[in-house]
């Protein structure tokens, strides 16, 4: 069953089944510091010597929950992944299946000489592929080279040329969604 509605039954366009996504960060990391502001608290109580320090452990809890939530929320902007059957998004970057002519294989370790899709342009607003993270050689339809990148590449490769592969088998559906109004104003 295709996750996809079909627009012209019924009138709603509903979002394309996820293929791959790396969320770029996740919230369970807020936890963490308060978590350990507890330890050290029943530590504290525990083994007795003076009084807690309640107010600094508090405080320290809340700031790192802080911290880290502004470090969640960029990570998810920046450098969350998401493959879907119509379009990769990298980062703040969204790019159209149609848009990708081919995905390139992966680089040959023993060859000294960097391809050509190696030194392109990165996806995203970053200037170059995010840390722990390898970059993925896309040739555009417009004859341009990018690098997709993500960090598990050998499983996004696998989808994005399944997903392509599965486009080029439905031209159909290719032909609708050109058809369609971008979001986008052209101003």
């Amino acid at each position: 069953m295709d996750d996809t509605a079909d627009t012209a039954e019924t009138g709603i366009e509903t979002p394309s089944a996820v293929r791959f996504a790396e969320p770029g960060g996740r919230w369970r990391t807020v936890a963490y510091g308060p978590l350990l502001c507890l330890i050290v608290l029943i530590v504290e109580l525990v083994v007795g010597h003076g009084p807690p320090h309640w107010f600094a452990l508090a405080f320290c809890a809340v700031l790192l929950a802080g911290f880290v939530s502004l470090q969640v929320v960029a990570g998810k902007r920046h450098v969350g992944v998401e493959l879907t059957d119509t379009h990769l998004r990298e980062g703040a970057e969204t790019v159209s299946l149609h848009a990708i002519a081919s995905v390139y294989a992966e680089p040959d370790d023993d060859n000294w000489d960097d391809e050509d899709w190696q030194s392109a342009r990165a996806l995203g607003e970053l200037t170059g592929v995010p840390r722990r993270r390898k970059g993925i050689g896309l040739k555009l339809r417009d004859g341009g080279l990018v690098q997709a990148w993500a960090r598990d590449p050998g499983r996004l490769r696998e989808e994005l040329n399944a997903a392509l592969e599965r486009l080029s088998e439905h031209p159909e559906d290719s032909a609708r969604e050109d058809s369609a109004p971008d979001d986008e104003d052209p101003q």
